[in-house]
């Protein structure tokens, strides 16, 4: 029976709380916040759960097998780091952490320790995204061309962090999981409108080696909640609108093709508009599907779809967009 504590019960943790209660072969010993009301409202759903204000009740507990962190990302490195070295599995909530550095030395303490570190890319585990790897792997929409994502709504404005650091993480581990082939560099704007050096709207665009492009829309300021990724190749185009209830994605069989007209010395664009797929997804709450990877992870030794290598890769670019967004928009390059 792997046991488990969760730090942190404000917005994502009475969730994780949740899933990984429900998960065969684990249990939630533990939930640390440092406000008495939010463990309260545990003691009242999970009575058999202990609470506590003090995080080192769960680092102390040689009983405890692992630990699941959802706190503000400039709290993840100093808890994994503690978490690691007493011996815990780790989750982090995205992003993994503030810095690459901070990143490289979590990974390198689990990898020494034999260890699971993984990071909560939730999207991951959805059937939309399954299902979207799953026509990109059979070739279904051919070379990929672009991947456009649009994440915009009203608030919340959040004090630590940019609108990048908070709604970027999805996207770009969706990209990531989606391709192996990985961005050369980073371009990215944005501004702050409330003077505290926090964008509120910012645009993020990842040049690749080949003819593959992927830009991402972020904002706070939005009257209306957008949560909308096109994916596009040489065969075919999905639309991926998570705000859909019944049919978040379409296959979209349209496309174009070009050829050289010499005589004219121009060149000729021949559209094609074919059917709309609807296909069926997994119904499966994700959430569900991460905490059950991780638990197979530490029994089994698999390795876990969102593992740290994903955290990695997003904090990288997270990183190199910040500066570029610092210095109006100068191409940066990502290690």
């Amino acid at each position: 029976m792997i046991k488990i504590g969760v730090i942190g019960y404000g917005y994502w943790g009475p969730n994780l709380v949740r899933n990984f209660s429900g998960v065969k072969n684990a249990v939630v010993k533990y939930v640390a916040d440092s406000r008495i009301e939010r463990l309260n409202v545990v003691k009242n759903i999970y009575p058999a759960i202990i609470t506590t204000q003090n995080v080192e009740d769960l680092f102390c507990d040689s009983d405890l097998n692992a630990i699941l962190i959802a706190t503000p990302v400039f709290g993840h490195y100093e808890l994994a780091k503690k978490a690691l070295l007493s011996g815990k599995h780790v989750v982090i909530e995205k992003p993994m952490t503030a810095t690459v550095a901070e990143a490289n030395e979590l990974i390198d303490i689990a990898q020494k320790n034999n260890k699971v570190l993984m990071v909560d890319h939730t999207f991951l585990y959805t059937g939309a995204v399954h299902k979207i790897k799953q026509l990109i792997s059979t070739n279904e929409l051919g070379k990929l061309n672009y991947y456009d994502s649009t994440r915009i709504n009203l608030g919340l404005f959040q004090p630590d962090v940019n609108v990048v650091w908070d709604l970027a993480p999805h996207d770009i581990s969706i990209l990531y999981h989606l391709t192996d082939e990985r961005p050369t560099s980073v371009c990215a704007t944005g501004v702050a409108h409330l003077n505290n050096g926090m964008e509120n709207i910012a645009y993020v665009t990842l040049n690749f080696q080949s003819n593959m492009i992927a830009h991402f829309s972020c904002s706070w300021s939005s009257p209306v909640k957008i949560r909308k990724i096109l994916v596009g190749g040489d065969k075919k185009m999905v639309l991926f609108d998570d705000n859909e209830i019944t049919e978040k994605v379409k296959v979209y069989d349209t496309g174009y093709s070009a050829k050289d007209d010499e005589e004219k010395q121009r060149i000729l664009i021949d559209y094609r508009v074919g059917d709309i797929f609807v296909p069926k997804l997994e119904t499966k709450e994700a959430l569900a599907g991460m905490a059950n990877d991780f638990v197979n992870a530490i029994i089994n030794g698999t390795e876990p779809v969102s593992n740290w290598n994903s955290g990695l890769d997003v904090v990288k670019v997270l990183e190199a967009a910040q500066q570029s967004i610092k210095q109006q928009g100068k191409e940066i390059k990502i290690l």
